[in-house]
């Protein structure tokens, strides 16, 4: 599994450890905080500590997986009638040039007539 940069501060942290108890030298420290940085795996982080004692790093467990997304319901004025009521109010509007004003009172009146069905 990759690692992340928790997981390699841990590592670092540990790898400072082992070097204030003298189990490690500057050098082999270096080398090995190096390899820190480059590590992309935790076999890669772990295999630098087969030699060396406890503390080594802890790394977490594996994320859960992420929940599916739930699909938001359609509106629920917008219902077929209603649809088709409203373009054909709009479309008469524009044809009539603004004398079928009216007629937009249509998907109104269904709009509320649905709900009260509810």
């Amino acid at each position: 599994m990759r690692v992340g940069d928790a997981e390699r501060e841990a590592a670092l942290r540990a790898l400072g450890e082992h070097m204030s108890a003298g189990r490690l030298d500057i050098e082999e420290y270096g080398e090995r905080t190096a390899r820190v940085a480059a590590a992309r795996t935790r076999g890669e982080l772990a295999a630098l500590f087969d030699d060396l004692p406890p503390p080594r790093p802890s790394f977490a467990t594996a994320p859960a997986p992420p929940q599916p997304r739930q699909v938001a319901a359609p509106a629920p004025w917008l219902t077929p009638p209603v649809v088709l009521a409203l373009v054909v109010a709009l479309v008469l509007l524009v044809l009539t040039r603004g004398l079928a004003l009216p007629l937009l009172a249509i998907p109104a009146v269904l709009y509320f007539t649905a709900r009260r069905r509810r």
